[in-house]
């Protein structure tokens, strides 16, 4: 194998396209590395990724304590307002103040039971310019406790979830980055094989040409027909109608690896043949369980049925039956001056009760919760469905992948007697014992023949690195993808 990748490396390294820049060469993981680094899909990955780490920090600032600090300052007036006389009568009267305001104040949500902790500190003033006069009004200290009755927890639910989608946006990061890998190596071989058949082609003029110089002198000397004459200059048309073809599909494969690699134009490269093999026992079971660790999906399975559950705990407790208790004790204080109303200040308390009743909602609530519970029921059955389809796609890829080291093995073995079997064809033929249909079929072998080879070892590589994405598990290293990009 290592010697028909010498032979192959030697006849595919070659300037892709005319340019006055540096010529580079790039191995296939090269352009893998590279378009993991610069492309504008790995950019894009990137940034997905930034976003859901900034929408899991806002989820969880919602559990830390929170501090504000919020006013009225200046309070300033001066209008005339409506005020309704004991007889029922309206006058308007000027009013001429100012009723400014601060409060510095606390809350802790507490995901257990739904509620939240608060505390309060408050300063008013106000001041009657025209009776000439200010007074103070405090809260000192205050703290209190808000408990949801009979409702749905919001808290509790998103604090199982949302780190599970979390974790589900990381692994689908290196999902997307293997993808990149996927993409990167279908471009390389893409321009490879646009390579190999641009080499096939310039080779076919020569060796059409050369054999045509031969076969004008047997001509001359009578040994054989216009008719093969005829045929020789149509093999060389064609050899020369392939070549430009060839010419054609180099430049826009090379275009397109350039792009999505974030090559500039002017750059010229060219590309070495990755080995054909790769020293490592893939089993079917590592895979599997590879991907049951890293996948999104896998995260995803478990993701999906807490969400369920919380659907049906959500209907079941949006039943139109609320009531949220309060309970807040503290000390208040009214004076003239600042510094008397921190002064010997008096108890505060407060109790309330909010609530609210349905008492006819013509089965809502249990036409919502019969739908949750019957979603979940759904949920399941396709979370089964998608755990089979999640284990079957991974015994087909491992299959795939050995089937394709076997196949290198055969192609690379009808490769070499195609080229054999080639140039025993061109001495006979020379020789003048064989014919120039059997010369030319024995062209088409060893071009096809060579092409497969290709083809073979391309599938090969696209057959790995789709085990790499679904595994999310490096197989060469023997260890756990990763990607340590931070926002």
């Amino acid at each position: 194998m290592r010697t028909k990748t010498g032979i192959f490396l030697g006849l595919l390294i070659f300037v892709m396209v005319p340019s006055f820049g540096q010529m580079v060469s790039f191995s296939l993981q090269d352009v893998v590395a590279m378009a993991k680094e610069k492309s504008i899909a790995a950019r894009q990955a990137v940034t997905v990724k930034e976003t859901r780490y900034w929408e899991y920090q806002t989820f969880r600032s919602n559990y830390k304590p929170q501090l504000s600090l919020n006013g009225v300052l200046p309070g300033y007036n001066k209008t005339f307002t409506q005020v309704v006389q004991p007889d029922g009568n309206i006058r308007f009267q000027p009013v001429y103040n100012n009723n400014s305001s601060l409060n510095l104040s606390f809350s802790q949500s507490l995901a257990a039971t739904g509620g939240s902790v608060f505390g309060t500190t408050q300063l008013q003033r106000f001041d009657d310019f025209q009776q000439k006069f200010s007074l103070y009004n405090a809260v000192p200290f205050g703290v209190g406790y808000s408990q949801p009755l009979f409702q749905f927890n919001n808290l509790k639910w998103d604090r199982r979830i949302e780190p599970l989608k979390f974790k589900e946006s990381e692994q689908q990061f290196i999902e997307s980055m293997e993808q990149i890998a996927i993409q990167a190596c279908e471009y390389y071989f893409d321009l490879l094989l646009a390579q190999v058949n641009l080499q096939i082609a310039s080779s076919n003029v020569e060796n059409t040409r050369t054999i045509r110089k031969i076969a004008n002198e047997k001509f001359e000397l009578g040994k054989i027909s216009r008719n093969e004459i005829l045929q020789l200059e149509l093999e060389q048309v064609k050899a020369q109608k392939a070549s430009g073809i060839a010419r054609r599909d180099l430049e826009i494969s090379t275009l397109n690896l350039k792009s999505f690699i974030g090559l500039p134009q002017s750059q010229t490269v060219t590309l070495q043949l990755p080995f054909s093999t790769i020293a490592m026992d893939i089993q079917t079971q590592k895979v599997l369980d590879e991907a049951l660790l890293n996948r999104s999906d896998a995260i995803a399975f478990v993701r999906r049925m807490a969400e369920a559950r919380r659907d049906v705990e959500k209907a079941k407790g949006d039943n139109g039956l609320n009531a949220t208790l309060t309970a807040q004790i503290g000390f208040s204080n009214s004076q003239t001056t600042v510094s008397s109303v921190y002064q010997s200040p008096k108890d505060q308390q407060q109790v309330q009760l909010v609530f609210s009743v349905p008492i006819l909602d013509w089965g809502r609530s249990k036409s919502r919760t019969k739908t949750a519970e019957a979603n979940a029921r759904f949920t399941a059955f396709a979370v089964e469905q998608d755990k089979q389809v999640f284990h079957q796609e991974i015994v087909t890829q491992v299959t795939l992948f050995d089937m394709m080291k076997d196949q290198l093995k055969l192609t690379s073995l009808a490769d070499s007697i195609a080229s054999e079997k080639h140039q025993i064809a061109k001495d006979r033929y020379v020789l003048g014992n064989l014919s120039i249909t059997d010369l030319s079929i024995a062209f088409q072998e060893k071009d096809q023949a060579k092409r497969d080879s290709i083809a073979a070892l391309r599938d090969f590589w696209l057959s790995y690195y789709k085990l790499r994405y679904l595994s999310l598990y490096d197989f060469e290293k023997g260890e756990k993808i990763q990607y340590q990009p931070q926002p």
